[in-house]
C-alpha cells in the first residue's frame, strides 16, 4: 500500500490572467482525514479539481495512489463536487444506486448498500422518495452516499457541510470517521472551522491563491500562545498584581487577561503561589483552530495589503 493517497506538488492554475492557485502541495498520508481549510474564494476547489485531473494544471503533477494519470484510478475515488446535482424524477434509493454504477458496482448491490446507508443515518423515510420532493440539504445526504457507495479508498468532499442543518452535520461526521475506520482515506474543503477541528488528523490553510500551512490541528493551535485569566483576591493590591505579571497584561472587570508561552506556565504558578496575592480564579486555555486559522489568514492579507502599497508607490515614483 501506498503510504500517501494524494501527492500533489507545485500545482499552478492560471484564469486569464488571474492566477488561481500559485504552487500548491498537498502530501494526503493514506488512511487520514485531511482537511483543507481557506476563506472563500482562495482556491480550494481549484486545487482539488487539480488533484483529480478534473482540470489540467498549468504548472504541476499530482499523483493518486502512486499513479500520475488520475484518470487511471478513477474507480478507487469518490467524489463530492461544490456544485449538486440528481436527477430529480429519481428516487433516493435509485440515484445512489446510479451513482455507484458509474464507478462500476452492481445495480442490485448499489440499491442494496443504498438503503442499508440511508437506514445507518436515519434517513429510510425517504429510500423511495423522489429527489425533486426532498430538501436542499436532504438531496446533499444522498449525493453524499451515492459518492461513497462503490466503497472507494480515496473520498473527496468539496465543502460538504455547506447547506445542511446541524443533525445531518453530526450524521456526515460520523460517516466521514466511519470510512476512514474502513481503510478510506478522507480529503475535504471546508471554511468552517469546527469541523475540521473536530475530525482532520492533518490540515492545510490555503489563502490567497497559496498554501500558508500544513500540519495537524494542534500544530496550527501551537501558533499563537496561550492565554491566561487570572482573578486575584478581591483585596490583592493592584499594584503588586501588575508588577507579578507580565508586561501587557490587561484588566477587564476582576479579572487580568494575558498570553503565555508553555515554557512560562510554571513559573507563572510559582510566582502566583508564592506571593500571597491569592487565587480566586485562574484558566490556561489553548487558542481554538478557528482562532490560528483568522490569524495565518491577517497574516497574509496584510503583506498583500502591503505589497501592493508598495507597488502603487514604486509606479508613482517610476
Amino acid at each position: 500500500m501506498n503510504d500517501y493517497s494524494v501527492e500533489a506538488t507545485g500545482l499552478t492554475k492560471y484564469f486569464g490572467d488571474f492566477k488561481a492557485v500559485d504552487r500548491v502541495s498537498l502530501t494526503v498520508p493514506t488512511g487520514s482525514i485531511y482537511g483543507v481549510l481557506g476563506p472563500n474564494g482562495a482556491g480550494k476547489t481549484t486545487s482539488l479539481r487539480m488533484t483529480l485531473g478534473i482540470i489540467d494544471p498549468d504548472e504541476g503533477s499530482s499523483r493518486l495512489f502512486g499513479d500520475q494519470r488520475p484518470q487511471a484510478v478513477r474507480h478507487r475515488i469518490g467524489y463530492l463536487p461544490e456544485e449538486r446535482g440528481l436527477y430529480p424524477g429519481m428516487k433516493a434509493r435509485e440515484a445512489i444506486a446510479f451513482m455507484g454504477a458509474l464507478r462500476g458496482l452492481d445495480w442490485s448491490e448499489g440499491r442494496r448498500r443504498a438503503a442499508t446507508f440511508m437506514t445507518e443515518l436515519g434517513l429510510e423515510r425517504v429510500i423511495d422518495e423522489k429527489v425533486r420532493k426532498m430538501s436542499k440539504g436532504m438531496a446533499q445526504m444522498i449525493q453524499l452516499i451515492g459518492s461513497i457507495v462503490h466503497a472507494p479508498d480515496l473520498i473527496v468532499l468539496d465543502e460538504p457541510f455547506s447547506g445542511l442543518d446541524p443533525v445531518n452535520q453530526e450524521r456526515l461526521e460520523m460517516l466521514v470517521r466511519r470510512e476512514r475506520d474502513r481503510g478510506a482515506t478522507i480529503l475535504f474543503s471546508t471554511h468552517v472551522m469546527a469541523h475540521a477541528e473536530r475530525l482532520c488528523d492533518r490540515l492545510a490553510i490555503i489563502a490567497r491563491s497559496q498554501r500558508r500551512f500544513e500540519g495537524t490541528v494542534d500544530d496550527a493551535r501551537a501558533l499563537l500562545p496561550m492565554q491566561v485569566r487570572y482573578t486575584p483576591r478581591a483585596d490583592a493590591d493592584p499594584g503588586a498584581i501588575a508588577a507579578l505579571l507580565p508586561a501587557g497584561a490587561e484588566m477587564r472587570g476582576d479579572s487580568w487577561f494575558f498570553p503565555i508561552e508553555d515554557a512560562d506556565v510554571e513559573p507563572l504558578l510559582a510566582r502566583i503561589t508564592g506571593s500571597g496575592l491569592g487565587v480566586a480564579g485562574l484558566s490556561i486555555t489553548r487558542p481554538a483552530l478557528h482562532d490560528a486559522f483568522v490569524h495565518i489568514v491577517r497574516q497574509v492579507d496584510a503583506s498583500f495589503e502591503a505589497d501592493a502599497s508598495n507597488d502603487a508607490v514604486e509606479e508613482a515614483l517610476a
